[in-house]
Parts: C-alpha cells; sequence; structure tokens
C-alpha cells in the first residue's frame, strides 16, 4: 500500500515548523515541498498556489501550509474552488476541521504555536474522517458555482 502524499508550502516564517512535521511523519507520507527552505523573507502565494494546485488535481491527497499567523495562507489556499482550507491552532480545531468540514488543507500559525503541537495538529487532521450525515449538506453549500 503506498504512503499518502501531502502537499506543503510555508513562507520564511514556517520553515523550521515544516521541516518538524516533515522529520516526524516522514515514514508515513510522502511529502511534496512546495515551501521556500529559507528564512529569507519571500511572498506566501507562491508557495500556497502549488499546494492548493496538487490538492485540487489529487496529485495530494492533502495540504500544509504554515505563515505566521496563518491567515495569509489560508486565505489564499481558499482562492481555490476545490479547497477547504481550515485554519487551526489546537488539537480540536484541527479535528473538527476534518471530522465537520471535510477541510482539505490545514493552515498553521507558525509564530503563535509550539512545533510539537504543530505535529500532534497536522496528525489529527491526516488521521481524522470527515463524518459525513448532516454537515455533507453543509459542505455542498461551501462552493460557489
Amino acid at each position: 500500500m503506498s504512503k499518502p502524499t501531502i502537499a506543503i508550502g510555508n513562507d520564511h516564517a514556517g520553515t523550521e515548523l515544516k521541516f518538524s512535521i516533515i522529520k516526524a511523519y516522514q515514514d508515513r507520507y510522502v511529502f511534496i515541498n512546495h515551501g521556500t527552505d529559507s528564512n529569507e523573507s519571500v511572498d506566501y502565494p507562491d508557495f500556497v498556489h502549488p499546494v492548493a494546485n496538487d490538492v485540487e488535481s489529487k496529485v495530494a491527497d492533502f495540504g500544509i501550509v504554515i505563515c505566521g499567523s496563518g491567515n495569509g495562507v489560508a486565505i489564499t489556499a481558499n482562492k481555490h474552488q476545490g479547497i477547504r482550507a481550515a485554519l487551526c491552532w489546537n488539537e480540536e480545531l484541527a479535528a473538527l476541521s476534518r471530522q465537520h468540514n471535510d477541510a482539505n488543507v490545514l493552515a498553521i500559525p507558525a509564530r503563535f504555536i509550539s512545533y510539537e503541537l504543530a505535529e500532534k495538529m497536522a496528525e489529527l487532521f491526516l488521521t481524522t474522517p470527515f463524518e459525513g450525515g448532516r454537515h455533507q449538506s453543509r459542505v455542498t453549500k461551501i462552493a460557489c458555482s
């Protein structure tokens, strides 16, 4: 059985956190690194759009995007019609974003959480199933037509 594929992207504020997540889960997931590997200032949309494209086209099963506040990467990813990016800063939100919203991209605020918490949130996000049921009709109504 092949490993699930995760597209990951980050700006300069999320470089070290990205490496932490990849290191923690590289044995269980294949990562496509679209982020910068530097701490020098860059523009986050340049690294988020490729993640969103990979998730939309099913090249990746899920996406993770990281910037200082998490807001910029979430806003950018959500411009894509097939993306439901969730900005999360604790474990419960990461799980609920999957259970209730069928989120397919996790947005992480690197300047506000620890590496340990980011790793745990990623784990929950990647392993928590969508509950469907009453949530399905709501998720169906998210996309603009």
